[in-house]
């Protein structure tokens, strides 16, 4: 279940949805998703669901994944991307396939120790981890291209904005009971907003959990 072939089905499922990025599709084909779930749940790592990772997070669904990062490269390469929230690193190692610089924040401790372990084993170097409160962004890193929030939040955080490039786009899924994909775009004027899919994921949280 989670050999090379059952990746290759998954890609090909992506494609029917929808998902035309032949980078990003590369990426999800090479990151392999059953280390960063339970060993329980290893058998169903690359069915289209969303899994419990603990600490009352998911890691979201093979095709959330992939249209979040194709939504980020907008058909061509980012150099410097912020996640806010690492969670167990999934997103985070397929972004690292897609741009130059990942940046990542996670605010529950013991998750950002565990997602370390199994980006350590990718031997990934394009990325940074840090713990601290993911709605304050990383000013001193900042501009970023792209802005990848993986919790939703009723208001777009206004820290986040200021730390998006010119020509830069944040994704986020936006909402409280109702949520939608949200891509928020900065350029000289300001910025532009297209709300697209319905979506449901946990919501933001602020502050830091050290235990």
């Amino acid at each position: 279940m989670t050999s090379q072939r059952t990746r290759a089905r998954m890609i090909e499922r992506l494609r029917a949805q929808g998902i035309a990025d032949e980078v990003v599709l590369a990426a999800m084909s090479v990151v392999p998703r059953h280390i960063f779930v339970e060993e329980v749940l290893a058998t169903r790592a690359y069915d289209d669901v969303a899994l419990p990772i603990n600490f009352g997070q998911t890691i979201s669904s093979p095709f959330i994944v992939a249209r979040m990062s194709e939504l980020a490269r907008a058909g061509s390469s980012v150099d410097k991307v912020l996640e806010i929230g690492s969670g167990c690193g999934y997103q985070t190692a397929v972004l690292a396939q897609l741009a130059r610089e990942v940046y990542s924040i996670e605010r529950v401790g013991p998750l950002l120790t565990r997602a370390r372990a199994r980006l350590r084993e990718l031997r990934l170097g394009n990325i940074r981890l840090k713990h601290a409160d993911g709605l304050l962004g990383l000013p001193e890193c900042a501009p970023f291209d792209a802005i990848i929030l993986t919790a939703a939040t009723a208001h777009i955080p206004p820290l986040l904005l200021e730390q998006l490039a010119v020509g830069g786009r944040m994704i986020l899924p936006k909402g409280n009971q109702k949520q939608s994909l949200c891509v928020i775009e900065r350029n000289s004027d300001g910025y532009t907003e297209i709300i697209l899919d319905e979506v449901k994921f946990v919501p933001m949280m602020s502050g830091i959990w050290k235990r």
